[in-house]
């Protein structure tokens, strides 16, 4: 009887060891290399190529600047669709912008007012929007989109359409070839 519970027990935990979920190794010999395998990975980063792959389908100036909206956007504490979401209700993603200006954000333009800031390139645009959000919004208590909204702009509407901008860049498919990145 005792014996019969002993090895109840002994299977018992060795199905819950099993059952913990713990990371698997494998290496097989692969043409001469070793190849590992690892349950439970991080996946790679691959926003920025996501991001590239959703501007390059808008026919973007701002398609070869998406690795720095990311950068960005992890530096100053920001979705790293924001900015990019923000350039594609003001300006179609930067394809409609006062000449020479690489202003895509609106950032300055006033109500009546033809012209606002000027950057040096897309990728100061970026900098300075990106910076100017979390010092003039969020350090200032505006933590949400729509909080953000009502003070970015006079529309009512704007958080919406920079929302729905952010949730197309996120689960952004490419169905175009010269738009298809590997995103696993």
């Amino acid at each position: 009887m005792k014996s019969k519970i002993l090895q109840t027990l002994l299977i018992f935990s060795f199905v819950l060891l099993l059952a913990r979920g713990q990371s698997v190794f494998a290496t097989e010999r692969v043409a001469g290399e070793t190849a590992v395998l690892v349950a439970n990975a991080p996946r790679p980063d691959v926003r920025a190529k996501r991001l590239r792959a959703y501007l390059a389908s808008y026919n973007s100036p701002l398609a070869q600047s998406a690795q720095w909206f990311v950068l960005e956007a992890d530096r100053n504490g920001l979705n790293w669709s924001f900015v990019a979401a923000i350039a594609g209700l003001e300006s179609t993603f930067g394809r409609e912008i006062p000449t020479g200006s690489y202003n895509g954000w609106g950032w300055g333009i006033f109500t009546g007012a033809s012209d606002g800031v000027h950057f040096a390139d897309w990728e100061d645009g970026i900098t300075q929007v990106s910076e100017g959000l979390k010092t003039n919004y969020i350090d200032k208590g505006a933590l949400t989109v729509e909080q953000i909204g009502r003070i970015y702009a006079s529309s009512p509407t704007w958080a919406y359409r920079v929302r729905n901008f952010m949730t197309q860049i996120n689960e952004f498919v490419p169905t175009q070839p010269e738009h298809i990145e590997v995103l696993l």
